[in-house]
């Protein structure tokens, strides 16, 4: 690769006006956000970019205006999963014929199919791509887990896939991960999904973390991935106990991101945090009980 991925990479929810269609003033204030933070890259179209809900050439149209806007500061990830093989690879070259550094790829989340048939799309995938390759584990989502083994042989076979999201709420998934597959491939990525494992993850031997409060909190995760480069304990400490606060807002709603957009608003940029369908806004109760935890997370006064 070209380009370093490790530490806190946010995946930045997409930015839509109130009839659900792009807004890329609102994404723009948002991106240059976090380029003024200590982000180490940004992934777009993830789970919290709502890629599952916008139509492919919507997807497309947000790829670019990213990119452009990330304007090769940091290095960006694009999502471009989809239950087909072939609109992924149509969606990977996009991503490469755009100028992002990596795409970042979860498993067919309808048809349930046999590890062998996981392998033959990742390895489909992997081949065509013009950029590399993260996979996404999310088996909450999904309904099916990738495996350190199977992610082990991808891993051995695919030069081109890179690393793993590993989003999965069980730090002893996490460790496997990292102790199987970089036994094989020491350069292969290891990043947690679910905030709080960060630090564990560093401390397993992985490489970071892709929080999604690191969107309107980048001071909390980006101060705990430099905590933990500099060894200082006390900062780990105070930094840990924000940071399982905010991890309550996972839970709070289904889908989350409406809360991380509520979260970001309340945390000073003006921005819409209006959804796509079939997704509808938080509650005004929902987003009361968001701001308490930006309050006693030190983010915002009471």
């Amino acid at each position: 690769m070209s380009f370093q991925l490790r530490g806190v990479i946010p995946p930045v929810p997409t930015i839509v006006g109130p009839d659900g269609r792009f807004d890329p003033q609102g994404m723009g204030r948002l991106i240059d956000r976090l380029l003024d933070s200590d982000v180490n890259g940004f992934l777009f179209l993830g789970s919290a970019g709502e890629f599952a809900q916008l139509a492919n050439a919507d997807r497309r149209r947000i790829a670019e205006f990213c990119v452009q806007r990330v304007a090769g500061k940091r290095p960006v990830i694009i999502g471009t999963a989809s239950c087909s093989t072939e609109e992924v690879i149509e969606l990977s070259r996009h991503a490469g014929d755009i100028g992002a550094d990596a795409v970042m790829v979860v498993n067919p989340y309808y048809s349930q199919l046999t590890d062998e048939r996981i392998y033959q799309h990742y390895r489909k995938i992997a081949e065509a791509s013009p950029l590399p390759v993260l996979l996404y584990n999310f088996p909450a989502l999904t309904g099916q887990d990738l495996t350190s083994t199977l992610v082990t042989r991808l891993a051995t076979d695919c030069p081109n896939i890179v690393g793993i999201k590993d989003t999965v709420d069980c730090m002893s998934h996490i460790r496997t991960m990292i102790q199987d597959v970089k036994a094989v491939r020491p350069d292969f990525l290891v990043f947690c999904g679910y905030d709080e494992y960060m630090l564990d993850t560093l401390l397993a031997g992985g490489d970071g973390g892709i929080p999604a409060t690191s969107n309107f909190a980048p001071q909390i995760t980006c101060g705990i991935y430099h905590a933990y480069c500099d060894g200082d304990l006390g900062t780990l400490q105070t930094l840990l106990r924000k940071l399982g606060t905010l991890s309550r807002l996972y839970a709070m709603d289904r889908p989350f991101t409406g809360l991380i957009k509520e979260s970001i608003r309340l945390c000073g940029l003006d921005i819409s945090t209006a959804l796509v369908a079939p997704a509808t806004p938080p509650t005004p109760q929902l987003i009361a009980d968001a701001r308490q935890l930006l309050v006693r997370a030190g983010l915002i006064a009471g």
